[in-house]
């Protein structure tokens, strides 16, 4: 062997033996993952040990780490604010999900408060301007993907209108998801105008943030606060149906609640943490105001989520919902990536006799993830699970309901990048009436969807099968 040749081997081994030490040694992996960084490593030394070392590890840099820890620790907790009312009372066998999202994010359930879902997201849009347009106080927004088109100039615009009559209005959004807006005219208009714009998880150089934290970690929230009396939550981005970047998949179809109640006080708190720890001013006197007085209402509780929380929360807090279901379980999701346990808890709930139904959509704008999540369609029909796919659109709709009783919506989807990579919100609520409606909505998706039958997988061609199983490989890496 020639002195170059020794040299290459040598390195070769060393490339692949430091990568798959590190990627044995780091904390907080599931097993699968591991599996798939080293299949990944070991196929394609150095492109896997790149692509670890830009995107392997849930890292958002340490300094960065520190701000949003602080700012979200260090802030007023909502239950702290005079007048905070008690949590009503719920049936014995929900206490264990608000027990769950308390352990995630410190908020406790409360009660007294009170949802409308909005009709589509044209209908969810014009609400929200119409609540900036009568805020006398303060409007705070957060959003993953904010465009400049017709829906998000309205709100744009809406913005400058209360900042001009005084009303303090904050703006926040994900620097890679909005990139093109902070980079046009409507997002300086905004600033002119009087509106506080800050973008979260700022990227600059992308190869210099790559050396201190993964760019692909991104603040997927969605809240928006008026007023310390309003949030909406959802899936809701500020953008139009038609959703142009990816037009072809459109038109996107969301579901967005307007709540009031105590439950804004939460938003406040996350919307707070994530201002301060992106820099923004202080604004933790809002969190100190007295309650008012309380109203009757249904008990709700904010469930956040992201990297500098607890590990796996998402996942936990989806499946103990999932083991909590005795009747019925219909779920809404644009991606299905899972982790073992989670399509474990799926199977497990409808081998013990729950009406399990989920709806994907049929087209997927992420060709990758539309085929990982076919690769679990066996396992789900064969345990009895119900699986349909929407055809008019993307349904990017992330919805649960539970027994007629409970609801969780949201930001996250359930895959690997909600699971362990992205900031997430969504709000866990009981109550039959707004659930009654939350299902309701679930089941209309169904006139324009496709059930899809055991049959039809079972003839799904060999070339598809192993396309759709090779992806579900790497999902973990996704």
């Amino acid at each position: 062997m020639t002195g170059g040749g020794g040299t290459f081997v040598v390195l070769h081994i060393a490339v692949v033996a430091v990568t798959a030490a590190h990627i044995l040694l780091r904390a907080h992996r599931q097993p699968e993952s591991r599996a798939a960084w080293l299949v990944l490593v070991l196929t394609l030394p150095y492109v896997g040990a790149l692509a670890y070392l830009l995107v392997g590890q849930t890292n958002v840099g340490r300094k960065r780490v520190e701000r949003l820890k602080a700012a979200f620790h260090d802030l007023p907790r909502p239950q702290d604010a005079p007048g905070w009312p008690a949590a009503l009372e719920t049936a014995d066998r929900h206490e264990a999900l608000f027990a769950v999202g308390r352990s995630i994010s410190g908020y406790e359930p409360v009660g007294g408060n009170s949802a409308v879902l909005m009709e589509n997201s044209d209908a969810a849009i014009d609400a929200m301007v119409a609540d900036i347009d009568a805020a006398s106080d303060h409007v705070h927004l957060l959003f993953y993907i904010w465009l400049a088109d017709r829906n998000g100039t309205k709100v744009a615009e809406a913005m400058q209108r209360a900042a001009r009559r005084g009303v303090a209005c904050r703006a926040l959004v994900d620097d890679l998801g909005s990139r093109d807006l902070v980079c046009g005219p409507l997002w300086q208009d905004m600033a002119a105008a009087g509106v506080k714009v800050r973008r979260a998880l700022t990227i600059g150089n992308p190869l210099l943030r790559a050396l201190t934290g993964r760019v692909d970690l991104r603040n997927h929230r969605k809240v928006a606060v008026i007023d310390n009396r309003i949030t909406y939550c959802g899936s809701q981005n500020c953008a139009d149906p038609q959703f142009l970047p990816k037009a072809k998949y459109a038109p996107w179809v969301d579901v967005l609640m307007r709540f009031e109640g105590p439950v804004v006080r939460q938003n406040q708190h996350l919307f707070a943490s994530d201002w301060m720890g992106n820099g923004g001013e202080d604004i933790g006197d809002l969190l100190r105001r007295p309650m008012p007085a309380a109203r009757p209402g249904f008990t709700a509780q904010v469930v956040a989520t992201g990297p500098t929380f607890r590990n796996s929360a998402m996942p936990e807090m989806f499946e103990t919902l999932v083991y909590a279901a005795r009747r019925s379980l219909f779920v809404t999701t644009p991606y299905y990536v899972p982790d073992a346990a989670m399509q474990a808890a799926l199977c497990a709930c409808a081998n013990r006799g729950v009406d399990t139904t989920i709806v994907f959509p049929a087209r997927n704008d992420d060709f990758a993830v539309a085929a990982a999540s076919r690769s679990y369609y066996p396992d789900l029909l064969r345990a009895g699970v119900t699986i349909y796919e929407y055809g008019a659109g993307l349904l990017h709709a992330k919805t649960l309901t539970m027994d007629g009783q409970v609801t969780l919506i949201g930001s996250a989807n359930m895959d690997r990048r909600s699971f362990d990579l992205n900031y997430e919100n969504n709000i866990l609520l009981e109550d039959a009436e707004t659930t009654i409606a939350m299902r309701a909505r679930q089941e209309s998706y169904l006139a324009q969807c496709r059930r899809i039958l055991p049959q039809e997988v079972e003839r799904w061609p060999v070339g598809r099968r192993l396309w759709n199983n090779a992806l579900a490989i790497v999902g973990p890496v996704l």
